[in-house]
């Protein structure tokens, strides 16, 4: 091992040399040479960009992954560099769930076919979810990681070197006022008893002095112009992080827009058969003999149904209300009225009518309307 005992004196006393002067400077008993306004200002948005980016990837980290343990193990994975095995969303655990106990219930029931059709839709929002994660780690997570483990520890690294070296320019200020002081001080008392005139050797130690201030502030100036540019860049960093929000706010639009489209084709799948919904685990006889095997028991008979003609249903008195759809709704025959997203309705109820259902008017149409896709206005 190359042990150079010169080297490392030199350097301790360096470092003793900045720990006297930072005391100092803390204690009000030195000098210290101020940074110029634009560069406080450089530094200022520098260290307020590392504190708002660290604390935004933190938690769009919770928000992607609330489970704290499976955080923990995807830092591991990547410290060890290795590839984090595939891990299923809560939406696919729970549409497997769904799809195996439909197996236990039967698919032929109205429960079990159900489970069926609940469960492939939860699997495809957990896809869906599985997707936005990657794509949001990718254009959004890794950026900002890039610069907080990158750029950021440049900077830092750069900004403690320039700490030093004004350090070292404030020591030698500070040895070059007091060998001027000591010069001033021998010239007016000259001692001529001396076979070497004091004032010359003090003379030689100022002049050691300027010259380590003048390579001192050299260093200062050329370590001050590099942290200046890497901080200059932090307005290209601003540019870049603008665009990885805006990919991260397409792909959070584009999942939530699949999620909704998932959901209104089930919701709208499911809205014929919420009536059936009562008869659980039963297998009923789907012959065309046994109409009734799939009306709910508190549903009117399908006699009571078909003898409610929607041309004669007339509102009542009082209890009508006005209602706002929530989702498009196609008629499954000519009793229902088809629906658009966001219009206002008149909707009422009429004895016998199953409790799922409304009769809904628009202007001079009329039809029976379900209660899922409506939003009553008080």
């Amino acid at each position: 091992m190359d042990f150079n005992v010169r080297k490392l004196a030199t350097d301790a006393g360096i470092f003793f040399s900045r720990a006297v002067q930072f005391t100092e400077e803390k204690l009000g008993q030195a000098e210290k040479t101020e940074l110029d306004a634009h560069f406080e200002n450089l530094l200022s948005r520098a260290d307020c960009t590392k504190n708002w980016t660290e604390k935004i990837y933190r938690q769009t980290e919770v928000l992607l992954q609330p489970n704290p343990g499976a955080r923990i193990e995807e830092f591991l994975y990547e410290k060890l560099d290795r590839k984090v095995p595939p891990r299923p969303t809560n939406g696919e655990i729970l549409g497997q769930f769904m799809l195996e106990a439909a197996k236990e219930f039967g698919p032929g029931t109205p429960y079990g076919s159900t489970l069926i059709k609940v469960g492939d839709c939860q699997r495809r929002l957990g896809g869906a979810e599985r997707e936005f994660l990657q794509s949001s780690s990718i254009s959004f997570l890794t950026p900002l990681r890039n610069f907080l483990e990158g750029d950021w520890r440049t900077i830092s690294k750069e900004r403690r070197l320039l700490e030093n070296r004004r350090l070292d320019l404030d020591a030698c200020k500070a040895r070059l006022k007091k060998a001027k002081a000591a010069e001033a001080k021998a010239a007016a008392v000259p001692d001529f008893q001396e076979t070497r005139p004091r004032n010359y050797v003090l003379s030689a130690s100022a002049s050691a002095a300027e010259h380590e201030l003048r390579v001192a502030q050299t260093e200062f100036d050329r370590q001050a112009e590099v942290t200046r540019l890497l901080l200059e860049g932090i307005s290209s960093t601003h540019v870049n992080h603008l665009r990885c929000l805006c990919e991260f706010v397409e792909a959070q639009a584009m999942y939530y827009n699949q999620c909704h489209k998932y959901m209104q084709e089930l919701q709208k799948e499911l809205g014929r058969r919420c009536p059936d919904s009562l008869e659980v685990n039963s297998q009923p006889d789907v012959s065309p003999t046994n109409p009734s095997a799939y009306l709910p028991l508190n549903s009117p008979s399908t006699l009571e149904t078909d003898a409610l003609q929607i041309e004669e249903v007339q509102p009542p008195a009082s209890g009508t209300r006005k209602a706002k759809v929530l989702y498009d709704y196609d008629a499954g025959d000519s009793s229902e009225l088809s629906l658009r997203a966001d219009e206002l309705i008149t909707v009422y109820t009429v004895p016998g009518m199953d409790s799922d259902w409304l009769i809904g008017e628009r202007g001079n149409l009329k039809g029976k309307v379900p209660v899922t896709y409506l939003e009553l206005l008080s």
